[in-house]
């Protein structure tokens, strides 16, 4: 008996391909799981090295920063030649908050000589404010002694004149550089640091003083100054850190301090 076989040519439709679309489609997905799991991974990362507002990082425990406020309470704080803080200062959101007139000003509990100083502030329109530092409580006034790095609405408030009285400035004394201003209401992050006398700070990450206190540079620019009527200006080598009251509603938070 001849039997005949009929050969069958592959197909050239591709509708009639063998192929086996689950299959295809699980091997791309699973090409994309590295890529996926990298995100993924990076996310993570990402989170333990950026601290949320009010709060330190693993890293930043380690390196040896503490808060001085902590978005509850103000606990590492009091008013000037007082024990207590007035009701005026008030803690809303996480931010320390100047609400009311007849507030006065805030000082740290703590005193320090070298260290790291970082926050976050932003003022209201027309607002003036300041952070000071080595602050004694010796005269009438804080600004008798302690200097101040100004806090200020660049575009509204008076003091806008004078370009060693706009934000960031250490003020009466040495001007900020244009490009680390912002417009009032907008967030800004502001950094002193003291070590052995030689004081920086910057605003917005733009370095706006670098100078020795006590130097002949220094003792020069205090001479053409305000302070100049002020022996004891800037002649403290261990303080307070301070919170001006100006009268202005200006908001803080993110307050850590490094002692170096």
């Amino acid at each position: 008996m001849l039997m005949i076989l009929k050969l069958r040519r592959p197909s050239t439709n591709p509708c009639h391909a063998n192929v086996n679309y689950f299959s295809a489609k699980r091997t791309r997905f699973h090409s994309l799981n590295p890529i996926l799991s990298a995100c993924v991974a990076a996310v993570a990362f990402c989170s333990t090295i950026v601290s949320a507002d009010n709060s330190l990082t693993a890293e930043e425990e380690s390196q040896g920063w503490e808060l001085l406020f902590d978005g509850q309470d103000l606990e590492q704080w009091r008013n000037y030649q007082r024990e207590d803080i007035s009701e005026q200062w008030v803690v809303e959101e996480g931010m320390i908050i100047l609400a009311g007139d007849g507030a006065g000003d805030l000082i740290s509990r703590k005193q320090y000589q070298n260290f790291d100083f970082k926050l976050s502030w932003k003022i209201e329109e027309g607002g003036n404010s300041g952070i000071f530092f080595l602050a004694d409580e010796l005269p009438d006034q804080i600004f008798f002694n302690a200097p101040e790095i100004q806090i200020l609405d660049n575009e509204r408030h008076p003091d806008r004149q004078l370009e060693n009285h706009r934000s960031g400035s250490l003020y009466d004394l040495i001007a900020s550089p244009p490009a680390s201003h912002k417009i009032a209401g907008e967030w800004n992050s502001l950094r002193i640091m003291i070590k052995n006398k030689h004081l920086k700070v910057w605003q917005n990450e733009v370095l706006s003083t670098d100078i020795v206190m006590g130097s002949k540079e220094w003792n020069r620019i205090v001479e053409g100054s305000k302070f100049k009527v002020w022996s004891g200006f800037g002649r403290n080598e261990r303080g307070h850190l301070g919170i001006q009251d100006h009268g202005d509603k200006v908001f803080l938070k993110n307050l850590r301090v490094k002692e170096l």
